[in-house]
């Protein structure tokens, strides 16, 4: 009996922790993310999708970021597709106004490998996302797209274990 109160006693004071790295091993503690190559003709995406791997790999993954060299795990990759204006749709209302809905897609290839045993944890070519937006609006669409992205990046990684 007094074990299974102290048992619960122990939970309920947050006797408990959890290791870092959001689910990776503890010997996993580093990350070099290298630019992605870009094959569209959107310049910022290589800038934007850079910075979302650093915020991921940091809040999401608990991996501080290093030179290649010393890094646990290098991130690279390709931006293969991204096409924007792509209709999705029209509507109406009652004071005749209409509005535009648009939507866009981006691929790229990612490739994540462990740096001290050359095995590889995620190898995706052409994920794809799409992101929703107003006419005009395409930056939201992107970056909607783009935490779509990170979140199957994440769950890839994190399936490994």
């Amino acid at each position: 009996m007094f074990a299974v109160g102290g048992l619960a006693m122990c939970a309920v004071t947050g006797c408990y922790g959890f290791s870092g790295g959001g689910g990776l091993p503890r010997t996993l503690k580093t990350v070099a993310i290298q630019p992605f190559d870009n094959q569209t003709a959107a310049p910022e995406l290589q800038r934007e999708l850079f910075e979302q791997l650093r915020n991921v790999m940091r809040d999401r993954l608990n991996l501080r970021e290093a030179p290649e060299a010393r890094a646990d795990l290098v991130v690279r990759g390709t931006i293969v597709t991204y096409d924007v204006d792509l209709p999705l749709g029209a509507s109406a209302d009652g004071r005749n106004t209409a509005s535009n809905r648009r939507r866009l897609q981006l691929a790229i290839d990612i490739e994540i490998v462990e740096s001290a045993t050359s095995r590889v944890l995620l190898t995706k070519k052409g994920l794809a996302r799409e992101g929703q937006y107003a006419e005009g609006g395409e930056a939201s669409g992107r970056k909607n797209a783009l935490e779509s992205l990170m979140t199957d990046i994440v769950e890839g990684v994190q399936s490994q274990w």
